[in-house]
Formats: structure tokens, sequence, C-alpha cells
């Protein structure tokens, strides 16, 4: 049995939840148990960080656009040249 965390060209549901979550949770424990310290300041601005592509895989997936998709493959496919065209000249 395989985990998968991607459907459709974005991150599942419960993933998108779980990284705003574990990344407020992170932020949390940083401001109340470490010292203010730089180990502290890291691990408020890691939480950001992880909450931020929760949010941002969200906001995606209800702009129905798909960050993890491999679309790209085909465009760049499209570019390239073939052998009989690229000894023609201009």
């Amino acid at each position: 049995m395989r985990i998968q965390f991607i459907e459709d060209g974005n991150l599942k549901r419960w993933v998108r939840v779980a990284l705003i979550l574990l990344g407020l949770v992170t932020m949390f424990i940083a401001y109340q148990f470490v010292p203010p310290a730089p180990f502290g300041g890291f691990l408020i601005v890691l939480g950001l960080g992880i909450a931020a592509v929760g949010g941002y895989a969200s906001r995606a997936h209800l702009l129905k656009i798909k960050p993890f998709d491999n679309s790209y493959k085909k465009a760049r496919d499209s570019y390239k040249v073939k052998d009989d065209e690229a000894d023609k000249p201009k």
C-alpha cells in the first residue's frame, strides 16, 4: 500500500491541512517554550514556511492551478527542433 500525497496535480486536502497545522503548532511551541535565541527564531521561521506551503497549496486548489503536475514536460517537448528543420537557413 502506497500513501499518495498528490492528487490531480495538487496536494491532497489532508496534506494541506496537516502542513498548515504543523506550521502553526511549530510556531506556537517555539514562542511559548523555546527561549528567545537564534534557535527559537529559526523554529518560528520554519513553522511559518511550513504553514505557507500548505496555505499556498490550498489557494492553488481553489484557483484550480496544478503546481505539482507534469504538464511542463509536454511544453518542453513542443519546443524541440527536428533535425531536418535545424539545418535549414532562415
